[in-house]
């Protein structure tokens, strides 16, 4: 019954160790897709230019990032939420 007990007890200090919160996810616009390897897709370029360096590099290709397209870089812009100043 101890034994119960005790275990019971480090399970629950080890989740309390291991909780972590959420953090928010931000879409990149391009990804270095690679094709001659194992089909992997690396989204996490800003500029085509830097997409392109690496994918010359690593025998990739470039393309949008579909998640970017559709939801955005999950940061919210300031002119969108702001409200208009009254005079």
């Amino acid at each position: 019954m101890i034994r119960a007990v005790l275990a019971l007890l480090a399970l629950a200090a080890f989740a309390a160790v291991q909780a972590r919160p959420a953090d928010a996810e931000i879409y990149r616009p391009w990804c270095v897709h690679y094709v001659p390897q194992d089909n992997g897709t690396n989204c996490g370029f800003i500029s085509y230019e830097q997409c392109m360096l690496t994918a010359r590099g690593a025998g990739g290709t470039c393309m949008q990032n579909p998640w970017y397209l559709k939801y955005g870089s999950g940061e919210r812009a300031a002119e969108s939420t702001a409200r208009p100043r009254r005079r």
